[in-house]
């Protein structure tokens, strides 16, 4: 009993992963706190862009791929998303 309640919490686990890629293998996030656990600093769209929000504590990620995947998180439209 306690071995199949492992294996069907390891499933549900995984599931909820799985839903959270985009079809081109994409992790998008639902908000800023998810986002900012893998990417502190958070996420550009390329290495060119200047944050307009002033000084932020850490360097983002650059990936125009993850970028887009959750441009709905870039309130400032700065092609920053999450900024720190």
């Amino acid at each position: 009993m306690i071995i199949l309640s492992a294996l069907l919490l390891t499933g549900l686990s995984i599931t909820a992963d799985v839903q959270s890629v985009d079809a081109k293998g994409v992790k998008t996030y639902k908000n800023c706190t998810e986002l900012n656990r893998d990417y502190k600093g958070g996420v550009a769209r390329s290495a060119s862009v200047k944050n307009k929000g002033g000084k932020t504590k850490y360097k983002p990620f650059v990936s125009k791929a993850l970028y887009d995947a959750n441009k709905k998180s870039d309130r400032d439209k700065d092609f920053i998303a999450c900024e720190k």
